[in-house]
């Protein structure tokens, strides 16, 4: 099960996350997005890195997702969607906007049916707005980046 997990893990990494030669990459919400800079002593990571997250299992929705004090968008998507890859982008980059204020987390449909079934999922990409563990707004299909301004200035209260 480990091994499943780590060999997902490394599948979902980006060319740009992968590291670079003798770099070791670090476990979960730690692993940078970019190389740090080499001799540098500090470590971080960019605000998009920290504010979107993909969701590992149940477990980690229910910390992450559930118990979290922020509110978070919620993007149930799959890899073979259209729709969800001109979404996905333009989500995040609205996200990433509102500098901490809300995080994401990416939901594939085909690894998390349970969540899709649990929350109602029935047509990619829908996105769900939770608040405090409840869901508060939802919407399905393509949004402009007016419309998803509103859409998590609404979930903020801004």
């Amino acid at each position: 099960m480990a091994q499943r997990f780590a060999l997902r893990r490394l599948l979902s990494l980006t060319p740009r996350m992968l590291p670079l030669q003798g770099q070791r990459v670090l476990p979960g919400p730690l692993a940078p997005c970019a190389p740090p800079v080499p001799r540098a002593r500090a470590f971080g990571t960019s605000a998009s890195c920290r504010s979107t997250f993909n969701v590992q299992d149940g477990s980690d929705f229910q910390d992450r997702v559930v118990n979290n004090p922020k509110p978070v968008v919620v993007d149930f998507h799959a890899q073979w969607c259209g729709p969800c890859k001109i979404l996905g982008p333009r989500l995040e980059k609205m996200v990433a906007k509102q500098e901490g204020k809300v995080l994401m987390a990416k939901v594939d449909i085909d690894d998390h049916t349970d969540l899709a079934i649990e929350y109602e999922v029935s047509a990619v990409p829908t996105v769900l707005a939770m608040k405090n563990g409840d869901v508060v707004d939802k919407f399905v299909g393509i949004k402009d980046e007016d419309q998803l301004e509103a859409f998590l200035k609404k979930l903020i209260g801004a």
